[in-house]
């Protein structure tokens, strides 16, 4: 958290204010942290991106190609700001004027490479399609899935599908009637969790993403509004509940180091698996 959703709501309300703009600076006290943002100075922003959880700001240089990049990984708690806050580790002082980066518990990380040198964010560089895009091939993922682990551990991965974390995991293998320790996917679980997949992650686009808690040191949208799509939530964060299909009431489990919500019921393990929880 933030996920895919976030991060793609986040792009979208900064676009028009950092598209076109110059760089004056970028304000911080942590250069081990924010590491060469120097390297952004007198340079401008052209259109925000996203791959997966990280934002992508190609930087050009008098109006030429990109040849650098500011890439900004929200970690747990980041996220901008049209106002300074306690929270603020990070001012992008624009020609037009301030955009700040907000972080309560500091996982965030914000650095500039050289455009497409992703040498120094592995998980960048390695990962998987993006799924609201036509590179999220049924056929490929299917093949994949066919010879996976535990399937959720296997998502968090990055490498099948990019963007999904711990809430939307979740959430598509409820839709989709998967336990998370299932391996290997028969063709028809498969197809079913590629569908899920693309339909959580749209409607949570679309309601702005999810707010946890109580959204102080947590997701918030650019101007301090909370996202809506966690009403929606059918599993995650809803152990002990009756499971909103069957009634049955949803269990808490430990999956790959990541709490993980499911019901009995509705999301069974099929032959050949089996569930071997943390704790």
């Amino acid at each position: 958290m933030p996920e895919l959703p976030e991060v793609e709501t986040t792009r979208r309300t900064i676009a028009p204010i950092v598209t076109g703009r110059t760089v004056l600076e970028i304000q911080h006290r942590h250069p081990e942290k924010y590491p060469d943002t120097e390297l952004a100075h007198g340079r401008t922003i052209l259109e925000p991106r996203r791959r997966g959880k990280y934002l992508i700001l190609p930087l050009s240089d008098a109006g030429a190609e990109p040849d650098r990049e500011l890439i900004v990984h929200l970690g747990m708690t980041g996220g901008f700001r049209l106002e300074e806050t306690p929270h603020t580790r990070l001012t992008l002082l624009l020609d037009s004027g301030p955009l700040y980066f907000n972080d309560p518990r500091r996982f965030g990380k914000v650095r500039v490479v050289p455009a497409g040198e992703y040498a120094a964010l592995p998980t960048l560089a390695a990962m998987g399609p993006e799924p609201l895009s036509d590179d999220f091939r049924l056929d490929a993922f299917t093949e994949a899935a066919a010879r996976a682990g535990a399937v959720k551990p296997w998502l968090l991965s990055q490498r099948p599908v990019a963007g999904v974390g711990n809430i939307y995991a979740d959430e598509a293998l409820w839709r989709a009637r998967i336990h998370p320790s299932q391996q290997r996917l028969s063709a028809e679980q498969a197809q079913r969790l590629h569908g899920a997949i693309r339909e959580v992650l749209g409607e949570a686009v679309d309601a702005g993403g999810s707010s946890l808690g109580n959204g102080v040191s947590n997701y918030r949208q650019l101007g301090g509004e909370w996202g809506g799509f966690q009403v929606q939530h059918a599993a995650y964060g809803r152990g002990g509940q009756p499971c909103p299909r069957c009634g049955t009431p949803l269990e808490k489990t430990v999956l790959g180091q990541r709490g993980t919500h499911f019901c009995p019921q509705c999301q069974q393990l099929t032959a050949g698996s089996q569930h071997s929880p943390e704790s």
